[in-house]
């Protein structure tokens, strides 16, 4: 926040300079000087209303997003956990088929172990 404020004084700062220096060196008379020094003012006024307005709906849109983001973080963490929860049920029971095969195969093997040790 703190380049924000660097940038609008900058701008302000900036713009006051410049207008005092354009016064200053254009040969005019008092009354034309004073008179673009109060329409400048005005300019430079209905700049920095317009500068913190939009400043206020950016602060705002940003708040409303981040409010958006940890609800659609949250939804997507419970899909997440849904999901997993739903593919540990799924893959339970062919877990089991998995292991009784390789019982019967290790069983296999060690009938086949015996047979050539016998036949040896």
């Amino acid at each position: 926040m703190s380049r924000a404020k660097s940038l609008i004084l900058g701008i302000v700062v900036g713009g006051a300079v410049s207008a005092t220096v354009a016064l200053l060196t254009t040969p005019s008379s008092g009354k034309e000087i004073r008179n673009r020094v109060k329409d400048q003012s005005i300019d430079l006024k209905e700049l920095l209303y317009h500068l913190k307005e939009d400043g206020l709906r950016l602060k705002d849109q940003i708040t409303e997003t981040s409010k958006e983001s940890a609800v659609l973080i949250k939804d997507l963490t419970q899909d997440i956990k849904q999901s997993v929860e739903d593919w540990k049920h799924t893959i339970e029971p062919h877990q089991e088929s998995i292991h009784e095969y390789l019982e019967q195969i290790e069983s296999s093997l060690k009938d086949l172990e015996e047979k050539v040790n016998t036949s040896k």
